[in-house]
Formats: C-alpha cells, sequence, structure tokens
C-alpha cells in the first residue's frame, strides 16, 4: 500500500532542524529511502525559492542551446515538472508502492502564488489523493513532461510530436495495450490526462507529495495569502527552550563544544542555545516577533563535535546585534553591565559588542544549565 501524500509546510526559527525534519518525514512516513553515503533522498526533487524564481523555474522554459556554429532552442523542464513526471512514469511502471517528493525550500523568499501559477489550482485533492480539479499544459510543457517521464520527446519538422521513437498516437496506443493487460488503472489514468494533444491536462497524482520551508524570522519576504495557505498542512519545528532532556537534543548536536581558544574555555554548546534562547524570551517587551527570533540546534553546524569561536563571533553575535536586538541595544548593554559590574559599558559599534563574546557565552551556558535534566521525561 502507498504511503498518503502529504502536502505540508514547515515552519519556524533559523537552525530548528526543518530540512533535516524533512528528511525524517520522506523516510518515515513516505517510506523514501535515504543514501546515507550521498545524502541524498532517492525520488526526489529540490529546489529553493528566492525574489528571482519564476513560474518558468518551475514549471519549464525554453533556452538557447549551440550546436556548432547553429543556435537551437530547447525546453527545459522545471522543478515541478521533473517532480511530476517522475510520479508519473512511476505509477506506468506499475511502482504502486513507491512515493515521490517535491522539497520546496524557503517557500516565502519568492513570490510562490505567483511561481505556481496555474498549479496553485492542483493543490486541493480529493479522497483518492489525486488532485480534485486539472489543468491544462501547452505543447512545449507536454513535451518536458514527457523527457521529464524519461520518454525522450521532440517535435518534428511538421508539427507531429514523436515520443520514445513513436509517433504520439502509436505511444498511446502501445502503452494503452500494456496498461490494460496489466490492469494498470493509475497509469492508465495517467494517460488519459496526456493523450490529447491539443489539449493535455496535469494533475497532481497521490504518490506525489510536496513539502515546504519558512523561515519565520526572514523579514524581507513575500507575503502568503490565506487562500494558498489554507491549502497546506502546516507543522511548527519548536525551538530549544526552557525545561530539556538528553532526548530532546539531536544525536549530532548532544556532545558538541564551543571552545575558545585564546580563554582556554570550552562550553556546552546546548546549554548556550538555551541560555541564550531564555535571554531573548526575558526580554520580549523590547522584541517584536519574539517566537521568531529563538536560535535552534542547527543554527551553527558542529564541525568534528565543535562549535568554533569565529563562527560564534561572526554569526550567532552578529544575529543578536542585527536581527534580535536591532531596534534596541539597552538589553544587553544591561546584561554586560551585570555580568561585568561594570555601570559605564555603552555599546556603540559592533566590534565594541563582540569584545564581550566569551562573556556573554560563559553567562549563557550558565543560564542553560538550569534548564537541563539529563534524566528523560
Amino acid at each position: 500500500m502507498s504511503a498518503k501524500p502529504l502536502q505540508k509546510i514547515l515552519f519556524g526559527s533559523p537552525g530548528t532542524g526543518k530540512s533535516y525534519k524533512i528528511r525524517e518525514i520522506a523516510k518515515e512516513k513516505l517510506n523514501i529511502e535515504f543514501d546515507e553515503n550521498s545524502k541524498i533522498l532517492k525520488n526526489t526533487v529540490k529546489t529553493v525559492f528566492h525574489p528571482e524564481y519564476t513560474y518558468a523555474d518551475f514549471m519549464g522554459k525554453l533556452l538557447p542551446l549551440s550546436q556548432g556554429n547553429n543556435v537551437i532552442y530547447k525546453y527545459y523542464p522545471g522543478h515541478f515538472l521533473r517532480a511530476l513526471g517522475m510520479a508519473y512514469r512511476g505509477l506506468i511502471d506499475g511502482k504502486d508502492d513507491e512515493h515521490y517528493l517535491l522539497v520546496i525550500d524557503e517557500l516565502n523568499r519568492g513570490n510562490a502564488p505567483a511561481i505556481f501559477g496555474t498549479v496553485f489550482q492542483l493543490l486541493d485533492r480529493q479522497d483518492d489523493n489525486w488532485s480534485t480539479y486539472e489543468v491544462d499544459i501547452s505543447e512545449m510543457e507536454l513535451i518536458g513532461l514527457f523527457d521529464a517521464m524519461g520518454y525522450p520527446a521532440k517535435i518534428q519538422e511538421d508539427g507531429d510530436i514523436k515520443i520514445d521513437g513513436k509517433m504520439l498516437n502509436g505511444f498511446y496506443e502501445t502503452y494503452t495495450k500494456n496498461l490494460e493487460v496489466s490492469k494498470n488503472e493509475e497509469g492508465l489514468r495517467v494517460l488519459g490526462l496526456l493523450k490529447d494533444p491539443r489539449n493535455p491536462k496535469i494533475k497532481i497524482p497521490s504518490n506525489l507529495s510536496i513539502l515546504a520551508t519558512i523561515n519565520t524570522s526572514d523579514e524581507s519576504i513575500y507575503y502568503l495569502d490565506s487562500a494558498f495557505k489554507r491549502r497546506w498542512d502546516w507543522e511548527y519545528i519548536e525551538m530549544p527552550t526552557n525545561k530539556f532532556y538528553l532526548h530532546h537534543i539531536p544525536r549530532e548536536i548532544e556532545n558538541s563544544i564551543l571552545f575558545f581558544a585564546r580563554e582556554e574555555v570550552d562550553l556546552g554548546w546546548c546549554e548556550c542555545i538555551i541560555g541564550i534562547n531564555d535571554f531573548i524570551k526575558e526580554n520580549y517587551q523590547t522584541i517584536r516577533r519574539i517566537e521568531d527570533k529563538q536560535i535552534g540546534w542547527w543554527f551553527i553546524k558542529p564541525e568534528d563535535n565543535s562549535i568554533s569561536e569565529e563562527k560564534v563571533e561572526n554569526k550567532l553575535m552578529f544575529y543578536l546585534w542585527d536581527n534580535v536586538f536591532t531596534r534596541d541595544k539597552r538589553p544587553l548593554e544591561n546584561l554586560l553591565q551585570k555580568i561585568t559590574e561594570n555601570p559605564n559599558i555603552r555599546l556603540i559599534t559592533y566590534a565594541d559588542f563582540t569584545s564581550y563574546t566569551v562573556e556573554l557565552m560563559k553567562y549563557f551556558y550558565e543560564r542553560g544549565l538550569e534548564f537541563y535534566d539529563p534524566i528523560p521525561s
């Protein structure tokens, strides 16, 4: 029995492990294999939205290609069409137990409703997990879709379409007979959508899932309207905060150490994260969108179980300075005055702030220890 498809957006603060969570969902709920050597999910197409990403990148586009002294144009299927083609081919081949996945990172960094275009209509699904409605595609999109399915396609000089070495009608007749003999109803459904070259249509099939991520702390993002949002399930990826236990910590993070070579100081990275988040929560009155400003386990990825002082200064400290306390530096000044017992500290420049990196991280570590319980809940 094939897994039930998912259409879900994972959202949360930076570094909470949204991409890691997608991998776990793909393995556990969609039965998609993960290659430990290449670190790649099987049957998966992945893309990242950004301000310049367009419908053409998503569906496909015609681009020039040099052949000797000549320039020809070739249609390249976009990320959605590639994932759809893989899923359609799986159904035609009778692989009912295989699932396919389109992953979209940073969904709200592009104009998602415009990027989806007509595909937006396909996001509604009925009880059999296929799209409720179908949409028309162009002749060029049909060619790109067949290429994505693994059937080489091209338009002849006379305008006829040739698929996998056969004329279009011959291709459909051959595959329809084979699918009828094998009683492959899902494969026949795919061919039924595509068989009219003058009016081909597509639907999202039951073996294709779409998982997306949103980094909620991003300020310069596109607005997602309610009509778009309601077509997705949503899952909040919680950040580390308050009381936490050993089994809450990812294995790759639990033994990581923040090391300051010049001070010969090493601190537990997990405790530092919890301490930072607790400090941010404490200052909720001066921070906009407080829940989005906290950091996750993966905000800085350890290398050999170690977090370097350079990464803390250049990434974490800058995030606190420029994103969290961008409007009001007084909470940082007050904290440093308390830690150093020096009431004259003033933070005028970023360099003033980073000069206290070690003192701050020691404080956050001690603060985080108050919430740590090694006994599983």
